[in-house]
């Protein structure tokens, strides 16, 4: 774990003596948006046209916030028209890499033997984090964009593909529920994590599961987050509730209970993970590889669990 200062690569874990222990996640550094005619998006400049073949993405198969990428893309059929390198599972002292090993797909546009090239590539002096995933475009030889909420709305629609997850009568009960979400549950997970104080990771673990409950009793009566159809809400949750009982309940102390408990958040998690786009794209090998492995401060001796045992090809009954 690191990050760069001034272009120079420094291996440096999180500060939280300066938050009281709590983990406090810095913002996406780039912030530019693909659109269907390069007309400039939300956020940063214009000039980054919808075009098959102009754009490459960075993501690991540990992260959840690539992974919601990998399942956009999968979903829109956009793997012929943006490429994919992926980083090993392990990060160590050169942060992600793309050393040989299962899954990993080496970088064939920078030809980067660590992530933190990529950035420097794209911004020489660049001073921050190096996160997954990295949307990059090769006409102009630039990131366009490091956050994944952004990046999955783009390959939603500023290119061509089936469905539309980001409906425009639903996007305002879309965005609040992404918002709790990300806070309390996306996010929660690393702050109860990554807290170095007591009382930091009980603030974090506590709204946690008052969000699971809440979430699990909205699912009770409804197929998905916002009713019968399936939204980029629902991918959002997830990349984190396919990681939780595996990683999260375990390494990141969040044991009050597993998503396996659960009566209608379980069976929903197995409904995802059976439709197009989410079982495909997930690699418990590297997630567990990744956690359990690459942060010695929580798990020094680098073991790796063996279960949970959880079939999530069993029946789940949710079309009912």
């Amino acid at each position: 774990m690191g990050l760069l200062v001034d272009g120079q690569w420094q291996d440096r874990w999180y500060d939280t003596k300066a938050s009281g222990g709590r983990f406090v996640r810095k913002d996406s550094a780039f912030r530019n948006w693909v659109t269907p005619d390069g007309s400039p998006g939300p956020t940063g400049e214009g000039g980054f046209a919808a075009e098959p073949g102009r754009y490459h993405l960075y993501v690991s198969l540990a992260c959840p916030w690539a992974h919601r990428a990998l399942i956009m893309r999968a979903r829109k059929g956009l793997q012929d028209a943006i490429g994919l390198s992926v980083v090993h599972w392990h990060m160590g002292d050169k942060g992600w890499t793309f050393e040989e090993g299962p899954g990993v797909i080496p970088d064939s546009v920078n030809g980067a033997e660590f992530l933190h090239q990529v950035y420097t590539a794209a911004e020489p002096r660049y001073t921050g984090r190096v996160t997954v995933p990295v949307l990059w475009d090769k006409r102009r030889g630039r990131i366009v964009n490091n956050e994944s909420a952004e990046i999955i709305r783009m390959l939603d629609h500023a290119f061509e593909g089936p469905g539309d997850h980001y409906p425009e009568a639903l996007r305002a009960g879309i965005d609040e529920l992404n918002a709790t979400i990300y806070d309390t549950l996306n996010n929660g997970v690393y702050k109860a994590g990554f807290a170095t104080a007591q009382e930091a990771y009980e603030d974090a673990v506590r709204p946690l599961f008052e969000t699971l409950d809440r979430l699990d009793a909205r699912l009770s009566s409804q197929r998905y987050l916002m009713g019968e159809r399936l939204t980029e809400a629902d991918i959002r949750l997830f990349t984190t509730l396919v990681r939780f009982d595996a990683v999260y309940h375990g390494h990141f102390k969040c044991n009050l209970r597993q998503i396996a408990e659960y009566p209608a958040l379980f069976p929903y998690l197995r409904d995802l993970f059976q439709s197009p786009g989410f079982g495909e794209t997930c690699d418990f090998g590297h997630i567990k590889g990744h956690y359990y492995g690459s942060h010695p401060t929580i798990n020094p001796t680098g073991i790796v669990p063996l279960g949970p045992v959880q079939d999530l090809n069993a029946p789940h009954g949710r079309g009912r």
